[in-house]
């Protein structure tokens, strides 16, 4: 028998949950409260320049593609994918003003060459490492895509063998030591803890597998960004049945009891059998949700918990080229006091790290013939640190061009055509993220697995959780992953039968014996 399922926030969670509930027959709405699909992974067109609004590359296309495939679809043929090489090139500002750089490659042999030449008593711990995390990922990728509901799940025979690959006292920081010992190497394999909204030598040593993942399946770029992606699944949801209402802000989830019947938007009240939030979390139970209903997440636990960094962003619409790779990283030359200034800072770090994405360079749907798009990421502290970020927009904009000249971008403000800036204040106030913390809740091991809430949640009856604010966490692949998870949940609750991928299609790795020969 059919369900009806209506899905608050048309983020990649969201539509990634409605294609696998219509294919599995039920019926599916997904109310949006802006006026396009994607969230913080939504596109921005500035005349004829077009960015990611937020996350700008893929890591580990296989859990989308298994996705695609339980839905019928084949996702290489709806969409056309990069595998960037170089990956990144980072530069190490030095407090004489100099540059280090070190470029880090998805070629085995580049990669272990360029390890080599710019840290050779070093260059031995690579493959090692690559082995450690290669096992460190099959053990807990089994793990991520399962539910945790209660402390009785760690006793299930695979999650104990995983939990020895844990190392829980340590950070990635702390981990990667034990291969590296040149602390700015141990930054090239760790700065992957921002896509987490973290510091690496606070984030859980469990992430070193963020940049394994990296070298071992890539970092890919979709033709037209990832928002393209997006559109794409909202359009195969929408051919599957699904129903997308846009500009469609809901007021609140309605109950009878603890049980969720519907939300209502000024529309009036649309029923439904469950109900999936795919909004931030901690603003979505604020705004959705009586303090009266929850139990566990009340407002004062919410109030409690430790929540991500925040970003200062700007979108750059540039006449002429820019002589940057792909992706850019400039890290502070005091990155521990820039981390620092971060996390415990009344004012935005002032010597910050900067990452520019020129994807123009390889992408040239996204600006005019002879034009750059150029996407510039400063972590800062969320709205908890107190900042006036309407005071300091300018000053901070003024900073941040300095760190671009420093990178080499030479006449950038002359050559702008667009340009636009969102602080942590216009990630709270103008997509509803809570305390403009960009990455959800911080994912230290306290707010992980059971200790983060439930995909079917636990507070509520007939309500489910996808998005970075649930288990497994943040990121596209781990999002997509929750979806899945979701959705079998929703199967079990709700009496039909979860659509499964036909075949797997894991990556092969390429990276693995190539790079074991490399280092020989």
């Amino acid at each position: 028998m059919s369900r009806s399922v209506v899905i608050i926030g048309a983020g990649p969670g969201g539509l990634a949950a409605a294609m696998l509930l219509a294919a599995s027959g039920q019926e599916v709405t997904v109310i949006e409260r802006s006026g396009r699909v994607g969230g913080r992974c939504s596109r921005l067109e500035l005349g004829d320049y077009r960015f990611d609004a937020g996350p700008t590359f893929f890591l580990y296309p296989r859990i989308i593609e298994e996705l695609f495939e339980s839905c019928g679809f084949d996702f290489r043929n709806e969409v056309e994918m990069l595998r960037l090489d170089p990956l990144y090139r980072l530069s190490f500002m030095r407090e004489d003003g100099a540059f280090d750089h070190l470029r880090l490659w998805s070629d085995p042999q580049q990669l272990a060459a360029a390890v080599a030449e710019f840290c050779p008593h070093d260059a031995a711990g690579l493959q090692q490492f690559m082995l450690d995390n290669r096992a460190k990922l099959a053990a807990f990728e089994p793990v991520l895509s399962r539910p945790f509901s209660r402390m009785t799940d760690f006793l299930d025979p695979q999650i104990l063998k995983a939990l020895r690959h844990l190392r829980p006292w340590a950070s990635v920081d702390r981990e990667l030591a034990r291969y590296f010992q040149d602390p700015r190497l141990r930054l090239a394999f760790s700065f992957q803890s921002k896509y987490l909204g973290m510091s690496p030598f606070r984030c859980p040593s469990l992430f070193t597998i963020l940049s394994f993942l990296e070298h071992e399946h890539g970092v890919w770029h979709p033709v037209g960004g990832c928002n393209a992606v997006i559109d794409v699944m909202a359009r195969l949801a929408q051919r599957m049945g699904v129903r997308i209402e846009l500009e469609q802000p809901v007021e609140e989830i309605v109950f009878e009891g603890r049980k969720a019947v519907g939300v209502r938007t000024a529309a009036g009240v649309q029923r439904a059998d469950a109900v999936v939030v795919n909004a931030d979390f901690a603003h979505a139970m604020h705004t959705l949700v009586p303090d009266a209903l929850r139990k566990r997440w009340t407002d004062a636990k919410l109030a409690s918990k430790r929540y991500s960094c925040s970003t200062f962003m700007l979108y750059l619409g540039i006449e002429g080229s820019v002589d940057l790779d792909h992706h850019t990283v400039l890290l502070a030359e005091k990155y521990a006091e820039n981390l620092r200034e971060i996390e415990c800072g009344s004012a935005p770090p002032a010597t910050p790290s900067v990452y520019v994405q020129n994807a123009s360079r390889s992408d040239p749907t996204l600006a005019p013939p002879g034009h750059s798009a150029l996407y510039v990421l400063v972590p800062v502290g969320n709205l908890e640190r107190g900042i006036d970020w309407p005071r300091e927009r300018a000053r901070y904009r003024a900073l941040v061009f300095k760190r671009l000249e420093a990178m080499g971008i030479q006449d950038l403000e002359r050559r702008i055509r667009v340009e636009h800036i969102i602080t942590p204040q216009e990630w709270a106030s103008d997509h509803a993220v809570f305390r403009g913390a960009t990455f959800n809740l911080a994912h230290s091991l306290d707010q992980m697995l059971c200790w983060r809430p439930n995909n079917r949640f636990e507070d509520l009856e007939r309500v489910y959780l996808v998005g970075g604010g649930t288990h497994p966490g943040s990121g596209l692949p781990v999002i997509f992953e929750g979806a899945r998870i979701t959705a079998r949940l929703m199967a079990e609750d709700l009496g039909f039968k979860a659509v499964a991928p036909r075949q797997a299609t894991a990556l092969t790795p390429r990276t693995g014996a190539a790079l074991m020969g490399a280092c020989e």
